[in-house]
């Protein structure tokens, strides 16, 4: 039977049941980070768990403005959804190059992770009660959008994989100096 090749066949895979996967693994991921944040001892795992935060959220919002938001742009008539979420991902990506910036110990790191945090959850709110219930009800193809954004997410990975770390805890990484 050919159905034992579908689960590693990832262009089975529903658009919204992926994004709302990587959803869940970045608030496992503030979570942690929320348990450490007051504990300055911890600082290495605080910043293993920032670049993967980083990391996650650079792809996931990647993926979405290139292939979701523009099929959801198309599909519905909801300018102002889509407009609101543009600005989110705008939001979040300034944070982000804050923390690339910056390791832990430094002035308002932790609280930047926490406001950041916060606002991706406020998106992911958005997102999964209004935006991707107005997706079904537009009737997208969620399974070849499913499959774009697989693959796009494999070729961001390998992409940001094979370049050498250049933003969250560079100062924290001292091997990297005097190599650039």
């Amino acid at each position: 039977m050919n159905r034992a090749k579908k689960p590693a066949d990832q262009t089975t895979v529903d658009a919204i049941a992926l994004l709302t996967s990587d959803h869940q693994k970045v608030k496992k991921l503030f979570e942690k980070f929320e348990k450490l944040k007051d504990d300055n001892s911890q600082n290495d795992l605080k910043l293993d768990i920032v670049e993967e935060i980083c990391l996650e959220l650079k792809i996931h919002a990647q993926v979405e403005e290139e292939i979701f938001y523009p099929a959801m742009r198309a599909a519905t008539d909801d300018k102002k959804l889509m407009d609101e979420a543009d600005v989110e991902h705008a939001a979040a990506k300034h944070l982000l190059s804050q923390l690339e910036a910056m390791e832990p110990g430094d002035d308002h790191y932790d609280a930047i992770v926490t406001v950041l945090g916060e606002e991706i959850d406020h998106h992911i709110k958005e997102e999964e009660n209004k935006m991707f219930p107005k997706a079904k009800k537009a009737k997208i193809d969620t399974q070849m959008l499913g499959q774009q954004i697989a693959q796009r997410k494999e070729e961001l990975s390998a992409d940001f994989s094979s370049v050498p770390p250049t933003g969250t805890g560079i100062k924290h990484k001292p091997a990297h100096q005097g190599h650039q």
